[in-house]
């Protein structure tokens, strides 16, 4: 099965490296064929053109990004949702890795 993508988007991408370490945690645990990259928010048009996720997510410091965002890439297919505060907080990878397979999942009924 071919490896899919998740994006995570910031302000600057420093914490939400440290979340992708904990979400990618989950992921091999599990043996998920999924990859997770943060950016920051500025590039997001310029990554998702080079290469589609199959989800985006956004730190709670761009959730004021998100209806710009899901009228830009939930045309293409692409769901968009937000980290959830508290699982920000707290770095709970699994709680974060939940949320978007959930919303990868009802964006496909």
């Amino acid at each position: 099965m071919a490896t899919k993508k998740i994006y995570l988007f910031c302000e600057a991408g420093m914490s939400t490296s440290i979340m992708v370490n904990k979400m990618m945690e989950v992921v091999t645990k599990h043996q998920m064929p999924l990859e997770i990259h943060a950016f920051p928010a500025i590039h997001a048009e310029e990554k998702v053109e080079q290469e589609k996720p199959v989800a985006i997510l956004l730190g709670p410091q761009v959730r004021h990004l998100s209806d710009k965002m899901k009228k830009t890439f939930e045309p293409l297919g692409i769901p968009v949702g937000t980290i959830a505060t508290e699982a920000y907080g707290m770095m709970d990878g699994e709680r974060a890795m939940k949320d978007v397979l959930k919303m990868i999942k009802e964006s496909r009924k």
